[in-house]
C-alpha cells in the first residue's frame, strides 16, 4: 500500500519591502512520503520569497510535468516556475521553454556546490533563469521551525529574509549564483 502524504497547515504573514507586497496566506503543504522537512521548509521560504494570490504549490514529487510552485497567467500560460533542490538540466530547460521566468532554490551542503560546478555552464544559456543558494546552517534553522500547524511573521528586505514563528528567528540570505 502506498504511503500518503503528510499535510502541514501555515498561516504565514509576509511583508516584502523588497516588491511592496503585504499579504497574509493560509496554506496548505502536503508533504510527499520521499520529501524531508528541509525540501518542504525551503518550499515555503520559496513561495514567501516570490509571494503573489496567484502562487500556488503543485503535486510536486508526485509529477514531473509539474514544478514545485507556479504562478500562472488568467489564459493559463506559466509566469513563474520556481524549482527546489537540485534539478537537471533537462528539467531545467523543459521549465526554461515554458515559463517565463524559472528559479531554482538549490541546498545542500556538499551536494549543491558540485551540483552548480557541473551545470553552470550548461544553465548559463537560459536568460529567464535565476538561481538562489541557500546555505545548509539557514535550511537547518528552517527545519528546526517544521511543525504540523506553523504560524510565521516574514519579512523581506534588501535580499534578507527574516523569519519567526514565536519562538524561533531565522534570517536567511540567499545567494545568487546565477
Amino acid at each position: 500500500m502506498a504511503l500518503k502524504a503528510t499535510i502541514f497547515k501555515a498561516k504565514v504573514q509576509i511583508a516584502d519591502m523588497d516588491r511592496d507586497y503585504y499579504a497574509e496566506h493560509q496554506l496548505t503543504l502536503a508533504r510527499h512520503p520521499s520529501e524531508t522537512d528541509e525540501r518542504m521548509m525551503v518550499r515555503l521560504l520559496a513561495f514567501a520569497h516570490n509571494a503573489a494570490d496567484s502562487l500556488e504549490f503543485t503535486r510536486g514529487l508526485s509529477s514531473d510535468e509539474e514544478a514545485d510552485l507556479w504562478q500562472k497567467s488568467l489564459n493559463g500560460e506559466i509566469d513563474l516556475w520556481v524549482e527546489v533542490g537540485l534539478p537537471t538540466e533537462e528539467r531545467v530547460r523543459k521549465a526554461s521553454n515554458r515559463a517565463e521566468q524559472v528559479l531554482v532554490y538549490s541546498y545542500g551542503r556538499r551536494t549543491a556546490p558540485v551540483w552548480w560546478q557541473k551545470l553552470e555552464s550548461q544553465l548559463t544559456r537560459f536568460d529567464n533563469l535565476r538561481v538562489y543558494h541557500l546555505a545548509a546552517d539557514a535550511t537547518e534553522q528552517l527545519t528546526a521551525m517544521a511543525e504540523r500547524n506553523m504560524e510565521f511573521s516574514i519579512s523581506i528586505q534588501d535580499g534578507h529574509i527574516w523569519l519567526a514563528d514565536g519562538t524561533n528567528n531565522a534570517e536567511i540570505t540567499p545567494e545568487i549564483w546565477k
